[in-house]
């Protein structure tokens, strides 16, 4: 990788964490452009190459995880939800500090939106609401209630400090879902 390449990586990753950082601290609409930069210990112009606001710069985090998210659920699509749910549990707390920061911010509620879509998608290849114990109940409302509850299920860990292990999070909603769809 060029020297150019790596300076542009540092900088992102200096910036991104910088955003985390000051999330945790106060609502996102109160950060600004200069907040990033001196946190950063960068520029605002440095920001301004890569980002073309800090909206740009959230959307884009938020994008690169759920991204990742969607990946690790490929990765696991013929594997039960409590074997597949450590996949995604290990993801969250190797990158605790963004999703306990989005999950816990008033200035990410766009983040919890995403969050749930993604989950919406990935359930909707695995419910069946035609034929066996899910028969005849309104799919939407199946996979909304669910999608809640996983994401509900996260928050709760993450606002609490991670009182239980990641394995364990992972074994019991990963059980709870598998009791529930066909």
């Amino acid at each position: 990788m060029p020297k150019m390449d790596r300076r542009i990586a540092k900088s992102q990753a200096a910036i991104k964490s910088a955003v985390t950082t000051l999330m945790a601290e106060k609502d996102f609409d109160s950060i600004t452009i200069q907040d990033i930069a001196d946190e950063a210990d960068l520029n605002r112009g440095t920001i301004y190459l890569h980002y073309t606001d800090k909206y740009d710069l959230l959307n884009s985090m938020i994008e690169e995880h759920i991204d990742e998210l969607r990946v690790l659920c490929q990765g696991a699509a013929d594997v039960s939800f409590e074997e597949g749910n450590y996949v995604w549990y290990d993801y969250f707390e190797q990158h605790q500090r963004f999703f306990s920061t989005m999950l816990n911010s008033k200035g990410a509620p766009h983040f919890r939106k995403q969050f749930i879509a993604l989950v919406v998608e990935e359930f909707r290849m695995e419910v069946d609401t035609v034929q066996g114990k899910n028969n005849g109940l309104e799919e939407e409302l199946f996979l909304q209630f669910f999608a809640s509850a996983t994401v509900g299920a996260v928050e709760w860990w993450f606002k609490h400090d991670m009182p239980v292990s990641a394995r364990l999070m992972a074994k019991q909603t990963g059980i709870l879902l598998d009791r529930n769809f066909d």
